[in-house]
């Protein structure tokens, strides 16, 4: 058995091109979704991931801005930027791009982002609302990871999902949501004991644990639905994920490959999140 491939560059490209008359009808009514995106400091891997997110919201319409700080910067000069931005009806989202250097505290900065426009859904407020089955904001891979069980048509009521990570931005989160969607949900990490025995029962397999071909062939079961969320670039240049792709293949019913799958669709929940702060403002809630 071959499993089959979700493509989550094409899925991506449909759901953008869907998003387009959703801002045009706001914008036409002078709710033009704005995200603006803070980086701190020169990291190559956050400057490519701010360039994708400010062009994927004006390929559709949206404004979208970047504000770049020295490293350097004093923290209370970034909290006072967002400060301002709350403040401003033209903004939508802000996002703080991750990591912060180390003389942030990365808690108090998502904390300031008022709760309303924090499109990646990582201020405690938001988080609570999730936990509780009523999300405001989805964190954005979490998110993208739902659609693509939606696009494959796979039920996740009463099924065994692994999620291997326990990150706020992927693990804990991609956990939540799967517990509300019905799964019975085991989070492991890196220094599980038996890992195999915990992934060979699961119908879903979620790999957010950021170490290159981890998840392999042999700790799958037949049929499964195997989600690849991490990207690591290898000594040769090449990038791969969490999941050892060629070998799981073979025993996966659906699988996402790395490029291609789980990354185009964390930006592409991003812009649909600031779309619905724009559409939330727009109808006064």
């Amino acid at each position: 058995m071959t499993a089959q491939i979700i493509d989550g560059k094409a899925l991506a490209e449909e759901l953008r091109q869907g998003f387009k008359g959703r801002v045009e009808a706001l914008t036409a009514k002078g709710h033009k979704p704005g995200l603006v995106v803070i980086l701190v400091g020169a990291d190559p891997a956050s400057e490519v991931y701010v360039r994708n997110k400010v062009n994927g919201c004006l390929a559709i319409g949206m404004h979208s801005e970047k504000i770049v700080y020295d490293a350097t910067v004093d923290q209370q000069v970034v909290l006072d930027k967002i400060a301002e931005l709350n403040a401003d009806p033209n903004i939508h989202g802000i996002l703080v791009q991750l990591p912060l250097p180390k003389h942030f505290d990365e808690e108090k900065v998502l904390e300031a982002i008022a709760a309303a426009k924090d499109v990646d859904g990582f201020h405690a407020e938001n988080v609570g609302a999730l936990a509780q089955g009523n999300p405001r904001f989805i964190p954005c891979t979490p998110y993208g990871v739902m659609k693509m069980f939606e696009k494959g048509n796979v039920d996740l009521n009463g099924k065994e999902a692994v999620v291997i990570g326990r990150s706020n931005i992927v693990g804990k989160p991609m956990a939540l949501l799967l517990i509300n969607a019905g799964a019975t949900v085991t989070v492991c990490n890196s220094r599980t004991r038996d890992l195999k025995f915990h992934t060979s029962r699961a119908d879903i397999v979620v790999a957010a644990v950021g170490k290159p071909k981890f998840v392999t062939g042999d700790m799958i079961k037949p049929g499964a639905v195997v989600i690849d969320v991490g990207i690591n670039r290898l000594p040769d240049g090449k990038l791969c994920g969490d999941v050892d792709f060629a070998s799981c293949l073979e025993t996966a019913g659906q699988i996402t490959p790395v490029p291609g799958g789980v990354g185009p669709m964390t930006i592409t929940m991003l812009l649909a999140n600031t779309i619905e702060a724009a559409e939330r403002k727009a109808a006064g809630n």
